[in-house]
């Protein structure tokens, strides 16, 4: 196994980092000349904050402009606190304004629910301008009276307290490094990508943003509150929307969801005025500077952190793609070799005879005049599998989508064993056991195989699970990135990561679509599996309708959201009103 694979390794590495970088900040506090000991200080939080902005922006994919004014509630609480004499001293302070500012992220999330985009960019820069002209009002608790905020007896000087700005950035970082690489990270990165993919995974679309909004917020709040005792005399000033849109660009830029480049971030914060301030440019210039390569990262779509990674994980790339994604597993190639066009599954009556793991009773879906469904019942009996066919605009993706959740305007019953699913969220349903896969792509690139199975499959896995599972299906391996990997093996992975959470009931929603037809054939050598391997139920949506002789046992046929035909397979496909439904398609049936 290789060495950054070993779980020991992914755990103890993160630490040396950080222990290493507080070492660094120990020299350079020891060396650096007073005037750059203050600048690092600055360049120090400006990386907090940078690395904040870096969850909600760079992993939640939500534009956040008031990064600053999150700050600005971390350093008004801590001033707060100062000229209360609250006990605990500075650290206590500080950490109290994080949770502060991130209760405030929560509030100023609460529109991410419902707005995206540049509706979304609006609020909170207008959050950011309200919030500076309250500040200027009432300024910070203190300021008026002169009273300094008091840094920790250990920490009195610029250069003790630059250690102390350094301990805290490592500290975040390793935070925020294990947040991305968790359950959370997985569904920030989930609902930039895909809403739908997020809540189908069973995870809360709403808790993902909010969550996000919180842990950038309270990044932002530890920031502040640094800059506070740095200054001691915190003002207005120090925290204008304008600041928090030039933040946004460095973090844009850079790529601050990497917690390098966060840091990167926070020296050209520091670095960019100072280098104009001694070229004799007023520093102010700095902000079009900072527009500039705003614009660039805007318009190229990229950023500098990801384009220098996608160089060093080219040779990984290379790798991933010789993966033979057709290889089958021991156990199914006698499967495979006898699966031919005219191959027929066969009905497993005591499978039919079982308890149904989901009963459709009624079900109508109606737009205006039009009934997308119409009187749709039938039953799916558990560890079975059945073929949900028709021609295009029969009403099968209404019908995912309504017994999934993500319709819940609709009429009639829809029971996934003894339980009625009316009213229940697609979160919900999922964590029930209800899973489905889409026809388009809902797999987050930004994620590592391995990565993406865990967060679908919401249990607790072993390597060996997650290689196992993978194994089977015939795709990349866990450490392999998504975004270096076809569509058609994004699908796979996909069917593999939804099958290992072992759902009660899994639809596949066009799961061949990419494929070649070699890669049909293994395909169908694992679907036909699955219930016997996993005790999974199937419901397939296909268009390949060798595929779906050679998997499924029973049909049900939709035409105009009716009920067409349902039952065994060989007498549905012999049904004249199934063919004609078919027509250009019926040479396929014979």
């Amino acid at each position: 196994m290789p060495l950054a694979d070993r779980p020991w390794f992914r755990i103890t590495w993160p630490f040396a980092v950080a222990l290493a970088g507080i070492g660094a900040g120990a020299i350079l506090s020891a060396s650096l000349p007073g005037y750059f000991v203050f600048l690092a200080i600055s360049a120090v939080t400006a990386a907090i904050a940078i690395l904040g902005l870096g969850i909600v922006t760079g992993s939640a994919g939500m534009i956040a402009l008031c990064q600053l004014t999150f700050a600005a509630v971390g350093a008004w609480i801590v001033s707060l606190l100062n000229v209360m004499q609250a006990p605990g001293g500075f650290i206590v302070w500080l950490v109290l304004g994080g949770v502060a500012a991130g209760l405030v992220g929560i509030l100023v999330g609460l529109p991410a629910l419902r707005l995206r985009g540049v509706n979304l960019a609006v609020v909170t820069l207008g959050f950011a301008a309200a919030a500076d002209v309250t500040l200027v009002q009432i300024q910070f608790p203190g300021s008026a009276q002169g009273t300094a905020i008091e840094r920790p007896e250990m920490f009195a000087n610029d250069r003790q307290f630059f250690f102390l700005s350094i301990v805290v950035l490592a500290v975040c970082a390793l935070g925020a490094f294990f947040l991305q690489h968790g359950r959370w990270g997985s569904s920030w990165k989930a609902v930039a990508f895909s809403e739908r993919g997020t809540a189908a995974a069973g995870q809360s679309v709403q808790t993902a943003k909010l969550t996000a909004f919180a842990v950038s917020a309270a990044l932002g709040g530890i920031s502040g509150g640094l800059l506070a005792g740095q200054v001691q005399l915190p003002f207005a000033s120090s925290f204008t929307p304008l600041q928090s849109l030039a933040l946004y660009v460095l973090a844009i830029m850079s790529g601050a969801h990497l917690i390098d480049m966060a840091i990167f971030g926070g020296l050209l914060w520091v670095l960019v005025p100072e280098l104009l301030k001694r070229w004799g440019i007023p520093q102010d210039w700095g902000f079009v500077v900072f527009g500039v390569l705003g614009v660039q990262a805007l318009t190229s779509g990229t950023n500098l952190g990801q384009g220098i990674r996608n160089l060093i994980w080219r040779r990984a790339d290379r790798q991933a793609a010789t993966v033979a994604l057709t290889a089958l597993p021991p156990d199914a190639g006698a499967d495979a070799a006898v699966i031919t066009t005219t191959t027929t599954a066969t009905v497993d009556e005591a499978a039919l005879a079982g308890t149904p793991v989901l009963t459709v009773d009624g079900l109508t879906v109606q737009f205006g005049t039009l009934k997308a469904l119409d009187d749709v019942s039938f039953q799916v009996p558990a560890a079975s599998i059945m073929g949900l066919i028709g021609p295009n605009g029969a009403g099968k993706s209404t019908f995912v989508d309504a017994i999934s959740g993500f319709l819940p305007n609709h009429t009639g019953r829809v029971l996934l064993g003894d339980r009625d699913l009316v009213g229940l969220s697609p979160t919900r349903r999922a964590r029930l056991g209800l899973r489905r896969t889409f026809q388009q792509d809902r797999v987050p690139p930004s994620l590592t195989v391995g990565a993406y199975v865990r967060f679908v499959a919401r249990r607790r896995l072993a390597a060996s699970d997650i290689d196992e599972v993978l194994e089977f299906f015939g795709c990349p391996p866990a450490r392999a990135r998504l975004s270096s990997v076809d569509v058609g093996t994004r699908r796979l992975v996909e069917v593999a990561a939804n099958v290992v959470s072992r759902p009660r009931l899994l639809i596949l929603d066009e799961p061949a679509a990419g494929l070649s037809h070699d890669e049909h054939l293994a395909l169908a050598a694992r679907l036909r599996e699955l219930p016997a391997r996993y005790g999974v139920a199937l419901i397939i949506i296909e268009h390949d309708l060798d595929l779906v002789r050679s998997v499924c046992p029973t049909l049900t046929v939709l035409d105009f959201g009716r009920v067409l035909a349902s039952g065994p397979q060989a007498e549905v496909l012999a049904n004249p009103d199934v063919v004609k439904a078919y027509m250009g398609e019926t040479e396929l049936l014979k």
